[in-house]
Formats: structure tokens, C-alpha cells, sequence
């Protein structure tokens, strides 16, 4: 493990992925240098069950089944371990109450041993939106890093398999396998829910509800149409997501991603994860450690699936973060870049009206690689799971007669896709761009995703209406009192005030008036997932206004101007006012709401800790 994986010449790539991969492998040198280096010092050291001591190793194997133990002690046998976040709290992850026992016998089948060697916790933010629970969200990422983090410090094992699928829960995941570089890791997905009610008539019922057109029993049945059975929400957003990145850093079984919980192609591809990371371990063929696999060339290719597919913006937080744990550093500049150079290819809700399993149909994550791939936007030369590279990930999987086996997508590469209104070529996409910006100005840095944004909507000038609380702008609009053109900004939603929970609750009351032809859009330092959609959203505002960002000098009525073809964000007050001005400071009430009650407290040191949302809004 002494160099990086070999790379072949770069002349077939995208000039703009080469120079944006260049610069982020110049920038990480250092902190690359050193991870690097870590990785190798725990390589090389004797197996645990050999290296420890003999009480420590009666402890660690305690309770497994004599056979077991003799294989791991005295046979050397593979010794793997599975963390886990199954709970059946989150639809997506319901499914896992059985995969322990399956992987176990798939590992005593090909000679090996497998424990859990820990659970993680996994929250469902569709549960907490605009609840006080929501505020743990964001540090929930970090603390499932720990979790991980502690359940493989019993360090016996020689390789990991990750079982979550969620919003925080992968990134979290990543981040801590990502401290044991030294291993190899899979990650064992497990699939999307049925089709029920359609993203886009849920999202009309919300708009209703918003308005008082529909009351409660019709928007509970209509939310329940749409969230109805185990596996992920099917709209694509953060946890769907996650599992297109994985899917492009090759970290999955390849076309692991969306196949649901109950097929039988699922279960198949759930016991092959067991063979694949066994592969993948030291002294094999497909050796393929986890801190190898994850460099600078595989983050791009992640950055670059996730704007060609429109994907969730939490990732401009989350992939940063993903990105440090492996000694790489990136920022927004980065995505803006490539955001520029590579086109939109799907239309996934909320960027459209299909939903994930349409998504699968028309050809999924494999069309989507193999599409980048040949146009020269992905790196094909990273080392994945999989020994025969990324190319794997172009292919689907099928089950017959029990085998398992890939075959290649029905059209060619820069044909069209089985539904070009949900998939399409390089050559003919649904925009030329991701659909991405940074916007950079006098409030600071903040990204927008313009892609669901209409036209006519990508600049916005009018004056602030400033909130602190998105229950604020909700009682104003119950009021009736923003009949009117108007950019919210809603602040004190930093990771460092509050945690930055999602607003998801702002975008049925700012669609309703968007949809009564006012200019409206939202400033804000918090974050919204992409579920903004039609509405111009800059989010992820930094330095966030708790911090003495700029947004805290907004007053309402100042003149703000949100550009996303210039990629600025601006406020037009004279400077000499704004410099006089002092930076609002959130209230007695807020700092007594925020923070305290269902747990909170116990997250006060991260919000003192954590670095901006630019930074990945890391704890540690």
C-alpha cells in the first residue's frame, strides 16, 4: 500500500475535471500525505487476533459459536464486521432486522467470520422537519462517525460492511470507516420503497394544505399515500443521493443502489457484498482499502454524479466532510466548476416529475456513469470494490436461477435512454449544466440550485422581509402579510445557532406566492436539502449570521439582489450605512427555544466546535 493507485493519462477527460482535480490533489498534498501514511502504519501490523493479547482476544470472541472461534484464532480465517443502523423507526432501514444473519452464513460459506461489531444511531429527518428534533439532524452525521468509529475499535477485523442508507447515516458512516483507511469497506443499501402517490401530486396537496384549501385528514391520507412501506422515500434527495455517490466512488456492489428490499435480486446482491469486500481485503487480488479507493479522483467523480443527476444540495456539506476524513480537501469552488462543465442528465424529483424507481428504469446510476464516462467527466482509471473498476458500475444486475450476473445497458453509450424524459445522453441533456452556483457577494457565500428554478426566476431584486424562525415567515403568511415581492431571509439557522435544521417547511408558503406570479426568494444560512425547487433559494449562507455573518446587519426593507447567472448575492444599502451597522444577536427566547429540551443540551459543545457549512460542518 505504499503508492497511490496507478492513473492512466488524462487526455480523454474533461479539461475542467482534470484542472478541478489537480488543484484539489495540489491543495491536500499535505493532509493527503499524512492520512495516507496513517493507513499504511495500521496495515502493517499483525492481524489482531494474532497481534493482541490472549485475554483480549477471549473477550472479543466470547460469544461466537466454537467453529467460529477455531477458524478466526486458530484457521486465520477473514474475521469481518457489520455496523449497522437498523432501526425500524426509518422505512429505509427496516429492511436490516434481517441482513446479519444472511451475511453471516454468505461468510461462513466462503470460509470467513463475521460479527456486528456495533450499531449507529439513524434518525428520519422526514419525522423532525419543523420539529425540535430536526436540530440534531446535522450533528447526527458526526455522531454516527464516533459510533462507527467505536464499534471497529475493537480492531480484529479485516474488513467492513456498512449498513445504512439515509440522510446523515452514509456520510456519517463514510466518515468513520474512512478513520480505518487501512480496511476495506462495502456498503450494503437496501433500496427504495414502491411507487405510491407521486412526488408532484403530494407537493400540489402541500401547496393546498398551505393555503387552507385542504385540512388535515386529506393531507395526512395524501402523505401517507406517498410514504407507505419499507425502503427509501422515493424522491431523490439526500438519501437516494447517497446512494448514487456510492454507486460513483465504487463502494456498492455494483448496481446495488435502488432495487427494492424484497426482490430477490436484493437478496443476491446483499450476500455478494460479503464475497466482494473478502476480495477486497489485503493479500487479494482486489485489494482495495477503503482510504485508497476514496482519493481525490473518486470524490470528483462523486461531485460530478451528484450534479449530473440534480442530486441533493446537503452534499456541498456532506462530501466536504467525506472529503477531509480522507485527508482531501475541497470547497464550493470546486462544484461551481464542475457544475458548469457537466450537463444535467436526469430528471429525478424534485429537478422532475419521475420518481427513483423511474429513475432505475430508464437505465439508473449504470447510465449514468457509463454516459459520463464516455464523454470524459468521470475518472475511469479510480480503484473501486469492484476489481474490475468503475466500468463495472455501467452494467445492471439480475439474478438467474439463484447466480447473480451483469449485463450491459440495452442501447449504447450516447443513445438514448429507455425514457429520455427521466434519462438522457451527454449529447442531448436536459441542461447544459448542473444546474449549481455558488453566489458570492457582500452577504457572504452561499450555493443555489437553479435547476427546477424557471427561468425568469434566477434573478430576483426586492426587499427583505427578515425572519429568525421559519414558524415566523409561516404565521406571517398565515397573516396575509406577504402578498407582495419579497426575499425572505431567515437566519439563525447556522450549524453553530441552532444546529442548521432542514426548512423544509418554507417551500409550500413561498411556492403558493411564487405561484401568484410575486418575485419571491429566500436568503438563509440554514439548509433545504433542494426541496426549494421552484422557488430561488441561496442556502448554506457563511459565515452564518450567529458567527457575525453578514446576513445579521440585514434589516427588512433593504434592497437585496440574488443573481444566479452572475452568481452573486447582494445587499444594495450604502456602505457607509452598512458598515455603522451592528450585527443582530439571536434573543433571550431563541437561545431558551433552541438548544434546550428533547436532548439538545447534550449538543451544545458540537455547536461550539463546528466549523462553517463551506467546511463541511465537521465537530472534529
Amino acid at each position: 500500500m505504499s503508492a497511490e493507485h496507478p492513473r492512466s493519462p488524462l487526455a480523454d477527460l474533461s479539461p475542467v475535471l482534470q484542472a478541478v482535480t489537480r488543484r484539489i490533489r495540489e491543495r491536500s498534498a499535505p493532509t493527503r500525505r499524512a492520512y495516507l501514511a496513517l493507513c499504511d502504519r495500521m496495515a502493517s501490523r499483525a492481524r489482531g487476533a494474532d497481534r493482541m493479547g490472549c485475554a483480549n482476544v477471549a473477550h472479543a470472541f466470547a460469544a461466537l459459536p466454537g467453529s467460529d472461534k477455531f477458524r478466526v484464532v486458530a484457521q486465520k480465517a477473514p474475521h469481518l464486521a457489520v455496523v449497522t443502523a437498523y432501526n425500524d423507526m426509518l422505512s429505509a432501514h427496516q429492511p436490516y432486522e434481517g441482513y446479519p444473519p444472511a451475511l453471516r452464513d454468505a461468510a461462513r460459506a466462503l470460509g470467513a467470520t463475521l460479527q456486528v461489531a456495533g450499531g449507529v444511531p439513524a434518525m428520519c429527518d422526514g419525522v423532525t422537519q419543523g420539529e425540535p428534533g430536526m436540530e440534531l439532524s446535522l450533528f447526527s452525521r458526526d455522531t454516527i462517525a464516533r459510533a462507527a468509529a467505536v464499534a471497529m475499535s475493537h480492531d480484529v477485523f479485516d474488513g467492513m460492511l456498512l449498513l445504512g442508507v439515509c440522510d446523515k447515516i452514509v456520510p456519517g458512516l463514510l466518515i468513520g470507516a474512512l478513520h480505518f483507511g487501512h480496511l476495506p469497506a462495502v456498503f450494503v443499501p437496501a433500496g427504495p420503497m414502491s411507487s405510491g402517490l407521486s412526488n408532484s401530486d403530494k407537493a400540489k396537496i402541500r401547496e393546498q394544505a398551505a393555503q387552507g384549501l385542504v385540512g388535515r385528514d386529506e393531507l395526512l391520507k395524501a402523505e401517507s399515500a406517498a410514504y407507505h412501506g419499507p425502503g427509501t422515500c422515493t424522491f431523490y434527495g439526500t438519501a437516494n443521493s447517497n446512494q448514487m455517490l456510492l454507486e460513483a466512488m465504487g463502494l456498492h456492489v455494483p448496481g446495488a443502489a435502488f432495487i427494492h428490499p424484497h426482490d430477490g435480486l436484493r437478496t443476491a446482491l446483499t450476500t455478494a457484498a460479503v464475497g466482494t469486500v473478502l476480495q477486497a481485503r489485503a493479500g487479494q487480488p482486489g485489494h482495495a482499502p477503503i482510504g485508497r479507493v476514496v482519493d481525490e479522483r473518486s470524490i470528483v467523480n462523486a461531485m460530478v454524479a451528484l450534479l449530473a443527476t440534480g442530486g441533493s444540495t446537503n452534499h456541498l456539506i456532506h462530501w466536504v466532510a467525506v472529503a477531509r476524513a480522507a485527508g482531501i480537501l475541497i470547497d464550493w469552488n470546486d462544484f461551481d466548476d464542475l457544475s458548469a462543465a457537466v450537463p444535467l442528465l436526469a430528471r429525478v424529483y424534485p429537478n422532475g416529475a419521475a420518481d427513483v424507481n423511474q429513475f432505475q428504469a430508464a437505465g439508473g446510476p449504470a447510465y449514468v456513469i457509463r454516459e459520463l464516462l464516455h464523454a470524459g467527466l468521470m475518472h475511469g482509471d479510480v480503484l473501486t470494490v469492484a476489481p474490475q473498476g468503475l466500468q463495472a458500475y455501467t452494467r445492471i444486475p439480475e439474478c438467474h436461477d439463484g447466480a447473480l450476473r451483469w449485463r450491459e445497458l440495452p442501447a449504447a453509450a450516447g443513445q438514448a435512454s429507455p425514457d429520455p424524459s427521466v434519462l438522457r445522453p451527454v449529447s442531448d441533456p436536459h441542461a447544459a449544466t448542473g444546474g449549481l452556483r455558488l453566489l458570492q457577494g457582500r452577504l457572504g457565500r452561499a450555493v443555489i440550485k437553479v435547476s427546477a428554478v424557471p427561468p425568469d426566476r434566477h434573478v430576483v431584486q426586492a426587499p427583505a422581509i427578515v425572519f429568525d424562525s421559519q414558524e415566523a415567515l409561516h404565521k406571517a403568511f398565515k397573516a396575509g402579510e406577504l402578498e407582495r415581492d419579497f426575499v425572505a431571509v431567515v437566519r439563525f439557522q447556522g450549524p453553530q445557532a441552532n444546529g442548521m435544521p432542514e426548512l423544509h417547511k418554507l417551500t409550500p408558503p413561498l411556492a403558493v406566492l411564487q405561484g401568484k406570479g410575486f418575485r419571491v426568494a429566500l436568503v438563509t444560512d440554514g439548509r433545504m436539502s433542494g426541496a426549494s425547487g421552484k422557488v430561488p433559494a441561496a442556502i448554506h449562507l457563511s459565515p452564518e449570521a450567529v458567527a457575525d455573518g453578514p446576513l445579521a446587519k440585514v434589516r427588512n426593507g433593504d434592497l437585496i439582489r440574488l443573481d444566479a447567472v452572475q452568481g452573486t448575492l447582494d445587499v444594495l444599502v450604502d456602505e457607509v450605512s452598512w458598515q455603522a451597522r451592528e450585527p443582530a444577536r439571536p434573543g433571550e427566547a431563541f437561545q431558551l427555544e433552541h438548544g434546550h429540551g428533547l436532548g439538545r443540551e447534550l449538543f451544545a459543545g458540537l455547536r461550539r466546535l463546528v466549523r462553517s457549512a463551506e467546511e463541511g460542518a465537521v465537530t472534529w
